[in-house]
């Protein structure tokens, strides 16, 4: 049976997307860019144009990349009640948000398991009910990786979620590489913390690593899917990496 919080989110989102789709083609305009420069413009006219946005607030998520958790949960069941999981970059908090809800970490949906989420950042950001927040701090430290262990308690991990991304440095090569290199990183804590059968989902830019990426994943983990949610906006060359599965913990190298 669906939980009835998605049930009802969805229900919203179809109906907010029929509108959206009928009020959004004449093209919608700020009016504060003066003064601003023309980057700055830029994405504030892309914001107005984007409904991601628009149903993030009617919906109470802090940010539009919600959809982008809420689309592969719904389609690949990822989350579930009950649930262990680790949100990594996960300021401002719409990934934990997410997580929160479909775990029950907040405990809102009776007679369900309650689970536990566990988010992590190098910015600080507000607190989630219902998740453990580890503002400022750097996933890759192995102070945090051991916080994250203290604060599990022996409790192995159903899920690990990672949007992270570096700074952008404007180098395409070393950006590609950065992001691979994270995606390692949370790769290697999730096969020293994982459950049996459990899941991953890690972002990444489209770049020539990421088959090799996907084969060293499918060692660990039964399927593998690259996934482009339809809230990834079409210019961005993020994907997401999802694998379902997991099949054990041996020494990982690369």
């Amino acid at each position: 049976m669906r939980q009835p919080v998605a049930i009802l989110t969805n229900c919203i989102i179809r109906r907010f997307v029929q509108t959206q789709n009928n009020l959004h083609h004449a093209k919608q305009q700020p009016n504060n860019l003066k003064g601003k420069s023309k980057s700055s413009q830029e994405w504030l006219t892309r914001q107005l144009a984007d409904p991601y946005v628009e149903k993030a607030h009617m919906l109470n998520y802090r940010c539009r990349s919600a959809f982008k958790l809420l689309e592969m949960d719904d389609k690949y069941k990822v989350l579930k009640p009950g649930d262990v999981v680790i949100d990594c970059g996960a300021a401002p908090g719409s990934w934990t948000q997410v997580a929160v809800e479909r775990t029950n970490a907040n405990g809102k949906i009776e007679r369900s398991p309650r689970g536990a989420v566990f988010s992590i950042d190098l910015l600080h950001f507000h607190a989630v009910p219902g998740a453990t927040i580890f503002g400022g701090m750097d996933f890759t430290a192995q102070l945090a990786q051991k916080r994250l262990r203290e604060s599990l308690a022996g409790r192995q991990v159903n899920c690990v979620l990672s949007d992270m991304a570096p700074n952008a440095t404007g180098v395409r090569m070393l950006d590609q590489e950065s992001i691979t290199n994270l995606c390692y990183e949370v790769l290697r804590f999730a096969l020293a913390m994982s459950a049996p059968q459990a899941n991953l989902v890690i972002k990444i830019w489209d770049n020539g690593d990421v088959p090799k990426l996907e084969r060293d994943i499918l060692c660990y983990y039964e399927k593998l899917k690259r996934v482009k949610p339809r809230a990834s906006r079409g210019d961005s060359s993020e994907h997401f990496l999802l694998a379902k599965g997991f099949k054990g913990a041996p020494t990982l190298t690369t």
